[in-house]
């Protein structure tokens, strides 16, 4: 492409822009080609050795990548001591429902197991031709670097990462592909390497999400949670507030819960990880990392922090505006600390470094976007008065003037990006669920391609951190369960951002690169002029088992585009909440489906004005008659508030299609509203969640 708002995140994997993979009609590079690179041609592989197979990081990767590489004939080597649990073993279970029983035998038997003493390597490795060494043994680091000498003497060549928490390549002497708890199902790995290699490659044509980031101590993920964790403890030292209160309101305020987070990693190894990460970078860094006296204690005795829940008081402590203003302070004034650090640093692209606190740390919205929203002056202020409470860290680690260039591009575009080659734009998505933030990035990227002249354009998923787009990110309706106004202000703006895609652009191609398309997400790419995606992608309005009403026009915009003998069909998607293969969408969902290559050269052709025979939608402006209010053979609601949902949506759909196209974004904005403030929601998925997240 020729112009972009600012770098793409797959440029910091060395495999180009988004909009060149459609101008290309193909990935940049293929899992088979890089296998081969990796661990050598078919009939001649290689081997991938895990050490530490059996503990928790060891045994969740071993299945990970066993389960990707079994197809090219890549078998795994899991290597521990002989007294080691048995970690591998527990992961079958798991194995068995995501691949059936073959699969899952079929994972497990290329799996070969091996023990050794630590100091010399089993004799039979040599007959598996190791090509890769990911090492997961403890975070001991003269005994990693021991770990890496053995293996060097015995193969030369052998790749090696490691899944350190914490030390830095340079003091261990290998890469680092540090991954994301949970394990088996966690696709992030914090990535160090001199200069991208197929190593992070592969992961990425996996299907992984390797991101890059600069060789320091902690990377980024361990320096947001191990942070946030002590963020905690300064507050309890302070208040005397119990570990499992502190962590409620934490969860309010940023989304973790911390504590909990380590009782479920397991406190023996969490609290000696946290430790070590936080002891570390204080002797980098200086007291705002250094740990606390309780971690100290509990990082050699592995005391859960949770106790059991016959022992938590029922006390309601409730934070008056003062104390809540205190909280804040203890806990965001260290964090936008350490993230002055990160940013001075360049630890990553700002992209990158928001995202891993959403993927990784569970912050609902990254670090960047929460300083962001509050904007510099008020994020400097936040630290000062943080560092009245805790003079101690001031000083060391502390670099405002970071923030200097908050109105940039790189800043203000943390999740959609937009580039263009003078002719096609391509808007890229890159977090899984939309939210105020995604709204109002999007409208900036079309804004800026207006601006630049461009009148065809394409949406689509970043393929890199958006792996899936699953809907709507139901924090944001938390406002909107108390007050309908604040629910139709999203409606309605979320609508109009959509509708900026059929009315402003000359064609518009929405493609479906992921897994699964979802909800609002489907709702917002459904209003471009085309829509296509990989044929086995699942497409659904889950809404209904939440319950919510569709917000963004998905009451009545599917049906003006489809013709009424396939009114039924999305009649079942939106009453019945199960999803759609997009291979069975065509004709009256979406417009095409195909493998990715096909559906890269589909996208490209569209929107460049090749032929590609598809017929184009058009969208009924004046009001629907015969929109039918039942589906035969849809199963009864087990439930009332089922039922209730499914008569609001009915409803919602009736008005919305009964109204002119100009009338339908007011009517569905505000059936959507009135139904988050009624029993029915505020008891389902999204109440419920609201209650246990902010009520504490």
């Amino acid at each position: 492409m020729g112009k972009t708002m600012r770098q793409t995140t797959l440029e910091t994997l060395g495999l180009g822009t988004v909009g060149a993979m459609f101008r290309h009609g193909r990935p940049p590079v293929t899992s088979a080609d890089l296998v081969d690179r990796v661990f050598g041609n078919s009939g001649q592989r290689g081997s991938m050795v895990i050490s530490g197979a059996n503990g928790i990081v060891g045994a969740g990767k071993t299945m990970q990548l066993g389960a990707r590489l079994e197809p090219f004939g890549v078998r795994m080597v899991a290597l521990d001591f002989p007294n080691a649990p048995d970690g591998i073993g527990k992961q079958y279970p798991g194995l068995v429902q995501a691949f059936g029983p073959d699969g899952a035998n079929r994972i497990m038997a290329n799996i070969t197991r091996m023990n050794y003493d630590g100091r010399t390597l089993p004799g039979e490795l040599k007959q598996m031709r190791p090509r890769f060494l990911l090492e997961a043994i403890p975070e001991v680091l003269d005994v990693k670097r021991a770990h890496y000498k053995i293996f060097r003497d015995a193969f030369p060549d052998i790749e090696i990462r490691s899944v350190t928490s914490g030390f830095p390549s340079s003091e261990l002497g290998v890469g680092i592909a540090h991954p994301a708890f949970p394990h088996e199902i966690n696709k992030i790995w914090e990535v160090v390497e001199p200069e991208p290699s197929p190593v992070s490659q592969l992961l990425w044509a996996l299907g992984l999400i390797p991101v890059p980031v600069s060789d320091h101590w902690s990377f980024v993920l361990d320096v947001l949670f191990c942070g946030v964790t002590l963020a905690g403890l300064r507050y309890h030292d302070a208040s005397n507030m119990p570990f499992w209160k502190v962590d409620k309101f934490v969860r309010k305020l940023l989304g973790p819960n911390p504590f909990r987070a380590h009782d479920a990693i397991g406190a023996q190894g969490a609290n000696f990880l946290t430790w070590s990460c936080l002891h570390h970078l204080a002797q980098r860094y200086g007291a705002v990392f250094t740990p606390s006296a309780v971690l100290e204690e509990r990082k050699t005795t592995g005391q859960n922090w949770y106790p059991p829940n016959h022992f938590r008081p029922l006390v309601d402590w409730k934070l008056d505006d003062g104390r809540a203003a205190e909280f804040q302070t203890w806990i965001l004034g260290p964090m936008f600390q350490m993230t002055s650090l990160m940013l001075h640093e360049r630890r990553g692209h700002l992209a990158h470094l928001n995202a891993i606190g959403e993927l990784c740390a569970q912050f609902r919205r990254g670090i960047l976007a929460v300083m962001r929203a509050a904007g510099p002056d008020a994020v400097i202020e936040t630290v000062e008065a943080y560092h009245r409470l805790h003079p101690q860290a001031a000083g060391a680690a502390w670099h405002p003037d970071a923030f200097a260039s908050m109105e940039s591009p790189e800043w203000q575009q943390l999740y959609v990006n937009a580039e263009h080659d003078d002719g096609v734009g391509v808007v890229t998505i890159s977090r899984e669920s939309y939210n105020g933030d995604v709204d109002a990035e999007l409208n900036r990227a079309l804004d800026w391609l207006k601006v630049e002249g461009i009148e065809r354009v394409i949406l689509t998923g970043d393929f890199h951190l958006s792996t899936q787009l699953v809907g709507a990110d139901t924090a944001e309706f938390y406002p909107a369960l108390q007050n309908a106004d604040a629910g139709y202000g999203i409606a309605s703006a979320w609508s109009r951002t959509a509708r900026r895609l059929n009315d402003e652009f000359e064609v518009s191609v929405a493609c479906v690169n992921g897994k699964r398309c979802l909800g609002g997400m489907l709702e917002l790419l459904m209003h471009c002029h085309y829509v296509v995606a990989v044929d086995d992608a699942q497409l659904g309005m889950p809404e209904v088992t939440l319950p919510v009403v569709p917000g963004m026009e998905g009451c009545h915009w599917p049906f003006r585009k489809a013709p009424s003998d396939d009114w039924p069909k999305l009649l079942q998607l939106l009453l019945g909440g199960r999803p759609v293969r997009a291979r069975d969408a065509v004709g009256w969902l979406i417009d095409y489906a195909g493998s990715l290559g096909d559906v890269l050269q589909t996208a490209w052709t569209i929107a460049s004005k090749g032929k590609h025979g598809l017929e184009r939608r058009k969208v009924e402006r004046g009001a629907l008659k015969g929109v039918p209010t039942d589906v035969p053979g849809l199963p009864e609601p087990d439930a009332p508030v089922a039922f209730e949902a499914r008569k609001a949506i009915v409803g919602c759909i009736q008005d919305a299609c009964g109204a002119k196209l100009g009338d339908a974004l007011a009517v569905q904005a505000k059936r959507s509203a009135d139904f988050m403030t009624s029993k029915w929601c505020q008891t389902g998925v999204v109440g419920t969640e609201y209650t246990k997240t902010m009520v504490v």
